[in-house]
């Protein structure tokens, strides 16, 4: 049946017999393409039976659907015409993982964030009503998603406005990691009160056959029906926002997920659809462990086993390992995360600290602040955050943490190109948004056992410190078995050299030393630097290159604009370094869609061969070629 299904309006041909049978041959279908081609798998097996009925009973794409995260779209785009293209998921010039509206006319919102699909719902309704159109409107968000405080702001506003829009909350108790939080708690206490609907029904069946008095007969049924929502159910949240609340439902029935929906299309205003769905359903490896099968790499099918490469350690593990010993050294450290305690490396850390270490969900602004406020108290929090989610705490990270100049370490994971994720997700840019904000320190390490070093200096360290590092496993190097602190601002100069200096920031060292050594067996001798600082610069070094009449080559994995070359650059300048040539190498001015990490190298520039080329213009002799 699935080769059938072209487009939504081939969905809308079944009879319900013929979509179950339709949801299960597309969990096949995701379990044997994931296993090739890994990807977001158990989110998508969640969502199976709620797709399909969201491409029933609504005409995509004149009605809008708008996928929060995006990270649950698998089953929208094989629905939508794109299912021969799942080969390539995630993979260069393939199919996105996430919602793209240069793929398909269905993908009206592009998102890897979570929290925005209300706010754009929203932007959609008011764009639509001022064009006098008549689509729906229909935003899916998640339990965990519905943690962040954009959520809410939307929420807030939609009530307050009125306007008709749908929400429909995917409440599957997960969102990468268990959920945390009053609002988790409070979906507990609706998910369990079976009591609500059937009192409500016979109040409301009662009080029609009372005569109406007047007013005041009207107001009275009201506060009736009022002490009976807060009698059985705690807080009446999304009513009490202006919502109309219709749930919960078994996100896997069709013909209850349809009767809400239709109902959802005939009410005025703003409506929650409550819809609880199993994450990973059909496949017991992913039930077990949704964790795990959330975003998993290649696995095979009858075990579920994840196949994972032999090497060294992930900079993430190197990261939790060296906090949580220094942690027990250190009374003063503190752990926090925004939801993602295993991809930040933080399980050890809790499991051994639970009393310092917090969980505040989805909420990169709050827990900016909350360790600016923990700082005050002469603690040193560390925020252990993925480079492109801590963009989310921009504003925080400038007016709470910086302005006050307090001990606040941030571990920046994901920093640089992230390979299959993506534009959403390239940590690309922090390096220039950091850079610019008054006391702050920003580092990186060229290999594992330095990331130890760094960290254990950013704990010793008096002000807001960043201790960037990639993704992936490490070089390979010998683990210290003792930390050291590294003087602030100062570079590691690797090899002396001549006529010109490779200034390497963080991952790039190695990237730097292969081009050094294809510079030497040409005949030139290049100076190859470890920068180590993004800010201060080691401006000694940098006067003494001057001096001795070097060229410089700066390298780094993030935008040029703004970026560690562009601070070398403008060091040059300001000192009057004119005879200085300063070339750049980072990420051009351009989002870098999905692929590996290799190839989005060698898409940008930024490989051994290109930094060779690059410092190999520099000598006279390249010059004179150029």
């Amino acid at each position: 049946m699935l080769a059938t299904i072209n487009s939504p309006q081939d969905v809308k041909k079944l009879a319900l017999p013929q979509l179950s049978k339709l949801a299960g041959e597309i969990r096949e279908f995701l379990i044997k393409n994931l296993s090739a081609t890994g990807g977001h798998l158990a989110p998508n097996l969640g969502v199976v039976e709620l797709t399909l009925a969201l491409h029933y009973v609504y005409n995509s794409p004149e009605d809008k659907l708008i996928w929060d995260v995006g990270h649950q779209a698998y089953v929208h785009k094989m629905l939508t015409g794109r299912m021969g293209q799942f080969d390539t998921l995630r993979q260069y010039k393939g199919l996105c993982g996430y919602p793209k509206r240069n793929e398909s006319e269905h993908d009206v919102w592009e998102t890897g964030h979570s929290s925005t699909s209300l706010s754009a719902a929203m932007g959609m309704a008011i764009a639509r009503d001022l064009k006098k159109e008549k689509s729906h409107v229909v935003a899916i968000i998640g339990d965990g998603a519905l943690t962040g405080g954009m959520a809410f702001e939307a929420m807030n506003h939609m009530g307050h406005d009125g306007r008709n829009v749908t929400v429909i909350l995917n409440d599957n108790e997960m969102s990468i990691a268990p959920n945390v939080g009053a609002m988790h708690n409070y979906l507990s206490k609706i998910r369990t009160n079976d009591g609500y609907k059937r009192a409500k029904e016979e109040v409301e069946y009662l009080l029609k056959r009372i005569p109406a008095v007047g007013g005041t007969m009207a107001k009275i049924a009201e506060r009736l029906k009022d002490g009976l929502k807060y009698l059985l159910v705690s807080g009446i949240l999304f009513e009490e926002l202006g919502f109309t609340y219709l749930g919960p439902v078994d996100g896997h029935d069709f013909k209850a997920l349809m009767e809400a929906m239709n109902q959802a299309k005939q009410t005025k205003g703003p409506v929650l659809i409550h819809v609880i769905t199993k994450k990973g359903k059909g496949y017991a490896p992913a039930e077990d462990d949704s964790d795990t099968f959330h975003g998993v790499g290649m696995y095979k099918i009858e075990s579920g086993e994840t196949l994972k490469s032999e090497g060294p350690p992930s900079y993430t593990s190197v990261f939790g390992n060296t906090i949580t010993k220094l942690a027990a050294d250190d009374k003063r450290i503190v752990a926090i995360t925004a939801a993602m305690p295993g991809g930040t490396g933080l399980k050890k850390f809790a499991q051994t600290f639970p009393d310092r270490f917090f969980d505040v969900g989805i909420a990169e602004q709050h827990a900016t602040t909350l360790a600016a406020g923990i700082a005050t108290q002469g603690l040193k929090p560390v925020f252990a955050v993925y480079s492109t989610f801590l963009q989310r705490g921009y504003d925080q990270l400038v007016h709470d943490v910086c302005r006050q100049n307090l001990n606040v370490v941030f571990a920046i994971d994901r920093a640089g190109l992230v390979g299959a994720d993506g534009e959403t997700h390239q940590g690309v840019f922090d390096i220039a948004y950091m850079r610019s904000i008054p006391n702050m320190t920003i580092m990186m390490p060229k290999d594992e056992n330095e990331l130890q070093h760094m960290l254990y200096t950013a704990t010793c360290y008096d002000g807001p410190v960043a201790v960037r590092y990639p993704r992936g496993n490490g070089v390979g190097v010998p683990l210290d078995d003792v930390y050291k602190q590294l003087p602030i601002g100062k570079a590691e100069v690797l090899r002396e050299g001549k006529g010109v200096a490779i200034l390497a920031f963080g991952n790039m060292v190695p990237l730097a030393e292969k081009a050094a050594d294809m510079l030497e067996a040409e005949g030139h001798k290049p100076m190859l630097v470890n920068a180590r600082f993004a800010k201060p610069l080691d401006e000694e070094l940098l006067l003494r290159l001057a001096k001795e009449g070097y060229h410089v080559v700066t390298v780094e994995e993030g935008a040029v604009q703004g970026g560690f070359g562009s601070a070398v650059l403008e060091w040059y300048a300001e000192h009057g370094c004119h005879d200085v040539v300063v070339e750049l190498m980072g990420i051009p001015d351009f989002y870098v869609e999905h692929g590996s990490v290799n190839e989005q190298r060698q898409e940008v520039g930024l490989t051994a061969e290109d930094i060779a080329k690059k410092a190999h213009t520099l000598w006279p002799a390249g010059r004179k070629q150029a």
